[in-house]
């Protein structure tokens, strides 16, 4: 085929395309009804998962499985947005890396709101002023957010979904670099970047700010002072700054894993995660009797984290990954034989354990 023909024919496959779409959105719009009817809730992160991964099975073409799931992921926005107003909080401002984290999860087609902190995110979902939120929980760089772990002990919102998503610094600014003086960002950010800040600007003062969007604001609005901002592209453009250098962050790798907290829990899907929080009774070997009830029913602890009580000087609160759903009989096991040796056990959700 010549260029002509094959453009006709793609036009015609485009068509063809949005044909199906539409036909989609009413078998979806009919779904929405049923869900109304019975009460349950219109977002149901399992069924998404699945969807997304029998898809990547199917594919047998060049569509490699990073674009599927962009793809699949604004149709279901989509979608969303045309069976109820659902409304994501998260950890604001416009263009921080939890915005473009709940973008990655629930596409453009619902509505955002931005929250000044933590609290307010959680706030928000508990008062049904959002449908869900977007919180932060671990860099694999810097380790836990503690801020959420903490908010966790009294909230009654469960864990519904996690996202992670690659985190890429750059050095931005409306001046040249060699006139900056003052780098602005996150702690994070700092943290993440330590070894290439000591070694391009060891003798700028590095200032912390709430966010890296609030870095690029500051780093934008004290120019002439010789302000720049470390942070992502979106911030940089957000804010009409120009990107000096990009992927500066010590670890290629460098991922944050972020959690979507709701009303309800996930039903299995057959690849699942659980979260659980848990104190110990103030008794020698209480941890390591604790911890065995994982070991004897063979239960993968992915991950630990101990935090203040707030309650007790010097009483612990352990946060828990774990491979599996808490309606598997194993971890259901698990979890009765480990509140025999704890204060409190608190399950906080199960959830697809995604690697998108």
């Amino acid at each position: 085929m010549n260029l002509d023909d094959i453009r006709k024919h793609i036009d015609d496959l485009d068509g063809q395309l949005l044909d199906l779409l539409s036909v989609r959105a009413e078998l979806v719009h009919q779904v929405g009804e049923v869900k109304k009817r019975d009460g349950l809730q219109i977002y149901a992160p399992e069924r998404e998962e699945a969807l997304l991964r029998r898809l990547i099975e199917r594919n047998r073409g060049r569509l490699p499985e990073k674009s599927i799931r962009a793809i699949y992921r604004e149709i279901m926005s989509a979608a969303l947005a045309l069976e109820d107003d659902l409304k994501i909080a998260y950890l604001g401002p416009e263009g921080t890396w939890t915005h473009q984290a709940a973008i990655k999860k629930f596409g453009h087609s619902v509505e955002y709101t931005s929250q000044p902190n933590f609290a307010e995110v959680f706030d928000q979902v508990s008062r049904r002023q959002a449908d869900y939120g977007v919180v932060p929980i671990e860099n694999s760089t810097e380790g836990a957010v503690s801020h959420t772990l903490d908010l966790f002990v009294d909230s009654p919102l469960q864990i519904c979904a996690q996202i992670l998503l690659r985190i890429e610094n750059g050095l931005m600014a409306a001046i040249p670099r060699d006139q900056v003086k003052t780098l602005y960002s996150h702690p994070q950010v700092f943290g993440q970047c330590r070894n290439w800040i000591l070694r391009n600007f060891p003798e700028a003062d590095l200032v912390e700010v709430s966010s890296t969007t609030r870095a690029a604001q500051l780093a934008r609005d004290n120019a002439a002072q010789g302000a720049a901002a470390l942070g992502g592209a979106l911030a940089a453009e957000l804010n009409g700054l120009a990107m000096l250098e990009s992927s500066i962050q010590d670890r290629a790798t460098n991922t944050t894993r972020f959690l979507v907290i709701g009303e309800k829990t996930c039903p299995p899907t057959g690849k699942d995660r659980t979260s659980i929080l848990f104190a110990i009774h103030d008794r020698p070997g209480s941890l390591v009797r604790a911890l065995q009830a994982f070991d004897q029913f063979q239960i993968n602890m992915s991950k630990i984290e101990s935090r203040p009580s707030k309650r007790k000087d010097w009483e612990y609160v352990f946060y828990v990954d774990l491979a599996g759903h808490c309606d598997d009989p194993e971890l259901k096991n698990a979890i009765e034989e480990l509140e025999k040796h704890c204060s409190m056990v608190k399950l906080l959700g199960s959830y697809p354990d995604s690697v998108e």
